[in-house]
């Protein structure tokens, strides 16, 4: 299997990531991208934007909202669907847990959103613009990755 990751990505912070694809012999290569963060070069139709947790996807369908449609757009007129992997908690694991999650910025900032608006908005950007969310931990998103763009998951 290859893999092909966005430049833009932070060395330190996928250091994990390429870990698991040595540990799994997946050669990745790193390249400029117009949208998203991993792809498959055998099944393009599918690509994987990476979120760091929650408080990188309120920021992005909020605060960067016009920026992150685009890059939606983007990949839909290339005939992609986007899998956006939220690295966040055990205690996320499917959209429906993010009513429940608690913004910290809340305490700070009375425009910061709440779970159950976060969870509003996701659910909406999927039926909308055909995203699907996928949560996993920190440790499991090499893992991930590799299972979602269609690695062996026997492995």
């Amino acid at each position: 299997m290859v893999i092909f990751y966005d430049s833009r990505e932070k060395p330190r912070a996928i250091v994990r990531i390429l870990a698991e694809f040595d540990r799994k012999r997946v050669k990745y290569f790193r390249m400029g991208m117009t949208f998203a963060d991993y792809f498959n070069p055998l099944r393009p139709e599918v690509v994987i934007d990476r979120k760091q947790n929650l408080g990188e996807v309120a920021s992005n369908v909020t605060v960067d909202r016009k920026r992150f449609v685009r890059e939606i757009e983007r990949c839909n007129a290339s005939g992609c669907r986007m899998i956006v992997l939220v690295e966040h908690s055990n205690r996320i694991r499917r959209l429906e847990d993010v009513i429940g999650w608690k913004n910290p910025r809340l305490k700070g900032s009375p425009y910061a959103v709440s779970g159950e608006r976060l969870y509003k908005i996701m659910k909406a950007m999927e039926g909308y613009y055909g995203i699907r969310w996928e949560f996993c931990n920190k440790q499991s998103t090499g893992r991930r990755i590799i299972e979602l763009l269609g690695g062996d998951k026997n492995e």
